[in-house]
């Protein structure tokens, strides 16, 4: 399986918006979530909304049901910490292809730019897959649209064909003398 392909499914859908999460993109730039993070944040006017978002508690059930999660609910305490055992315990962040592409910026480290050439390239394959897969969804509906109707005149034209291939009936001959010029 390419690299691509692998990054493609750390690939989610949020708000109609394709998008990965931060413990993903921390993970393949080799730095800790909370590093991350806290990266993001010094550079907070680099990541408008549409490059970087926090999931909302609903967004957060949605992601649970794609990808395997702690369970985040117990996590959360005002005065301790997880003990490593756990999971997350705040809603994660999650980066649009333009925030992935800022990330590079604030990460300056060359496996960050490898990593992030690599994710852009993921995205670019999920967008000609969509467009393949939309182009191919029109092409069915042409093709429903075409064959709609097509089935009373299939059966119209086999009623006619079977009509021509069987002769026509002859009329039964009468017996006995007919003067001519009487039917």
């Amino acid at each position: 399986m390419q690299v691509e392909e692998q990054l493609a499914r750390r690939i989610h859908v949020i708000r109609v918006t394709r998008v990965m999460l931060d413990a993903d993109l921390a993970a393949l730039y080799g730095v800790p979530t909370k590093r991350l993070n806290e990266a993001v944040k010094r550079n907070r006017q680099r990541f408008p909304d549409d490059f970087m978002f926090q999931v909302t508690s609903a967004e957060m059930r949605a992601l649970t049901s794609q990808i395997v999660i702690s369970n985040r609910e117990n996590l959360k305490s005002q005065i301790a910490t997880s003990n490593g055992r756990g999971g997350v315990r705040k809603r994660p962040y999650v980066f649009t292809e333009q925030g992935v592409a800022m990330l590079s910026s604030v990460l300056n480290s060359e496996r960050a730019i490898a990593v992030n050439i690599l994710i852009m390239r993921a995205f670019v394959q999920l967008r000609s897959a969509a467009s393949e897969l939309a182009a191919v969804s029109r092409r069915v509906e042409d093709l429903a649209r075409l064959v709609h109707g097509h089935d009373e005149l299939i059966a119209e034209i086999l009623a006619a064909l079977k009509a021509l291939a069987e002769p026509p009936p002859v009329p039964p001959r009468r017996i006995g003398f007919r003067p001519r010029g009487r039917p």
